[in-house]
């Protein structure tokens, strides 16, 4: 009797699995998961307000702070928006626990926040707040690679309230970010200049400042400003990554007072952020002043400054910009104990707030011009060791403007602010300065070779602009200087030392793929002609065609070839397959191939056999990328009471990868 056993058609076979599959039955059938959704529950009486998105910790974090009318149990829930059915969250929706507690009383109702983790790039996600049967709509950003060039967003003192009209301000504010947001909408970060309101407890000014869906949309990176810090409400409504709330970085030393306060930072691809409380300037207040933030700046960029290329501080209080608050006796005492320290650790760039002009600084050593050559308004800067660039934020919604102030005679380093050698009108600090009383913001691109920064107009002398709407001066012309225009632009190029600096871009490896194909020739498997054995039964054997499999995934994810075979057929004639065994060995290491288990022949009742899918080889978590071959002796083993023929068979090879 003469027995046969197939694969496929005769001629070359490939099966991939694409990384990322949760499983693949090759040759069979592919399987998909699919996630249902969860029907919305009664609402409770619980209201959820002021929800805005912060920034983490790095770019797969986000956070999300709110407030609720209720003290319950509250968490955000998150699914990448193609996975929402109708507006609906899948019920397998990941699910972060809120942190929180009770507002002070002029606040009402209770605040809540929650870090997002594990955020994959390039995705869209929705997120809501709440609680089952009591959810927030649902809003919505996007990631964007999480190597490489990205572009920022720096926005000066918004101040809502401070014109006294509240509803021109917050137009102001919204018509700002709508601009700034749809000319840059891959923008990753909004980065505040601090004094987001012009009363800390002022919720009605909060309410006006978190109008805007932009900031459900995009991180905001949350600087406290002098308008901030003299109540709770900053640190309510806003979460912040690796934040330091010890006594000395409160201005009155004192975190359980009524005021905000603490220092914190982040890494944002090749960004280190530092973001200080300049409020806290000064030891006689009750707090550590300067020398807590001197000190918590070296501490961080000394154990994380090498994670990043470029190192950028953010604080509200500007040491170098234009107009009245340049001559304020807290800041020039913050210019004499800031910048020697700054420049010393390589910190690149200073963004700052406070005067309500814009300005970006010559770049300064020490206390100093660095370059008494660098020119007025340079389009291209080159720090050498120990240059820093100083920008000042010019106001982000109209709500208050300052005029730009004249030198004096005190000095042209240090303290002094005295005329420029080489512009005398302007500060000796000051490379380029502009006030026309319109919006604008800061926009920021961040590149392996440079950092390119942009002050850009966000609106012209037309309202929204409420100082000028009440009768102040403005000198833009629509014409000459449209919505979109740029005032100043320059690129920081970074300090490469002595000799020569060499640079390569290397692009994001392919995914990589797994798969498996019939080494060689895809021949029929003849297990010849059977044999008689002790009167009893048949037996036969041979050996597969080799399984040649290839890894070449980043994932490094487990794997797992497998095969069953049909029952064994001579036209009407059959007998079962579970008579087929099989032992499987590696012929060619590589990808982390392991063999998988002997099988025996069904024959006498032993079980069975290779009727049921058995695994050929596999290769767990974390093996190494490559190529194997894979075999097996077939062992088979039939009654004599089977009829003579020629019978065949088909083997089907499945192959699961993760």
């Amino acid at each position: 009797m003469r027995t046969h056993s197939s694969r496929q058609p005769r001629g070359p076979l490939r099966h991939r699995v694409a990384t990322g599959a949760t499983a693949a039955l090759l040759g069979l059938a592919v399987a998909f998961a699919g996630g249902s959704v969860t029907p919305a529950a009664a609402a409770e009486s619980s209201s959820l307000t002021g929800i805005v998105l912060g920034v983490g910790a790095n770019e797969a974090q986000r956070t999300v702070s709110w407030y609720s009318s209720a003290d319950t149990a509250q968490k955000v829930q998150l699914a990448p928006t193609a996975r929402l059915a109708a507006g609906e969250f899948p019920a397998d929706s990941a699910t972060f626990d809120a942190l929180g507690a009770a507002n002070i009383a002029s606040s009402g109702g209770y605040n809540r926040n929650a870090t997002l983790t594990g955020l994959k790039e390039n995705t869209a996600y929705s997120y809501r707040v709440g609680t089952e049967g009591n959810w927030s709509p649902a809003y919505s950003f996007t990631t964007q690679d999480f190597e490489g060039a990205y572009d920022f967003l720096f926005l000066g003192d918004p101040q809502i309230g401070s014109s006294g009209d509240l509803a021109q301000d917050q137009a102001g504010w919204a018509d700002t970010l709508d601009v700034a947001t749809k000319a840059n909408p891959k923008a990753e970060l909004l980065v505040s200049g601090g004094d987001q309101v012009e009363s800390a407890n002022n919720e009605s000014q909060w309410t006006s400042f978190l109008a805007p869906d932009q900031l459900r949309q995009y991180p905001w990176a949350a600087t406290i400003g002098n308008h901030d810090v003299g109540g709770k409400a900053y640190e309510q409504h806003f979460s912040t990554p690796n934040t330091d709330r010890s006594g000395a970085l409160y201005a009155n030393g004192n975190p359980a007072s009524n005021t905000s306060g603490g220092n914190y930072w982040y890494i944002y691809k090749d960004v280190l952020f530092i973001d200080l409380n300049s409020n806290s300037y000064a030891t006689s207040q009750g707090g550590g002043g300067d020398e807590a933030h001197t000190k918590y700046v070296t501490d961080v960029i000394n154990q994380h400054g090498s994670e990043a290329k470029w190192k950028v501080l953010v604080y509200h209080h500007s040491i170098y910009s234009p107009a009245s608050h340049a001559k304020d006796t807290d800041n020039k005492a913050r210019r004499v104990d800031f910048p020697t320290t700054f420049s010393k650790l390589g910190v690149d760039m200073v963004l700052q707030g406070h005067d309500h002009s814009y300005s970006r600084s010559y770049l300064i050593k020490n206390g100093q011009k660095a370059d008494p050559a660098e020119q007025p308004g340079a389009a291209d800067v080159y720090p050498g060791p120990g240059g820093v660039l100083y920008v000042t934020a010019n106001s982000a919604s109209g709500s208050k403007y300052y005029d730009i102030t004249a030198p004096d005679s005190s000095g042209t380093s240090g303290a002094g602010n005295g005329a420029d050698p080489l512009n005398p009108d302007s500060y000796w600090y000051n490379s380029v300065q502009n006030q026309e009383h319109v919006r604008s913001y800061v926009k920021v691109q961040v590149r392996d070779e440079k950092l390119v920064v942009q002050n850009i107009r966000s609106g012209t002398c037309d309202a929204p602009n409420s100082e000028v709407s009440h009768g102040d001066w403005c000198k833009n012309t629509t014409a000459a200087q449209p919505v979109g225009s740029v005032v100043d632009k320059v690129s920081v190029h970074p300090y490469n030392g002595d000799g020569q600096s060499l640079q390569v871009e290397v692009p994001k490896a392919a995914p990589g793929e797994f798969g498996w194909t019939i080494d060689g020739y895809n021949g029929l498997v003849d297990l010849g002609t059977a044999k008689e054995e002790n009167g009893d039964h048949f037996t036969a054997s041979g050996k597969i065609n080799p399984i040649l499999v290839s890894d070449t995934r980043r994932t490094l994810s487990p794997w797992s070839v497998s095969a069953d075979v049909s029952a064994f057929k001579d036209a009407g004639k059959t007998f079962a397959g579970s008579y087929l065994g099989w032992t499987p060995y590696v012929l060619d290491q590589g990808a982390g191939a392991k063999a998988g288990a002997a099988v025996p022949s069904g024959y006498n009742g032993k079980g069975d056999g290779l009727a049921v899918s058995r695994g050929l080889g596999s290769a767990p978590q974390g093996h190494a990328r490559g190529t194997a071959r894979l075999g097996a002796d077939l062992d088979l083993k039939i009654p004599d009471t089977t009829e003579k023929g020629g019978y065949r068979a088909t083997l089907t090879i499945t192959a699961l990868s993760s």
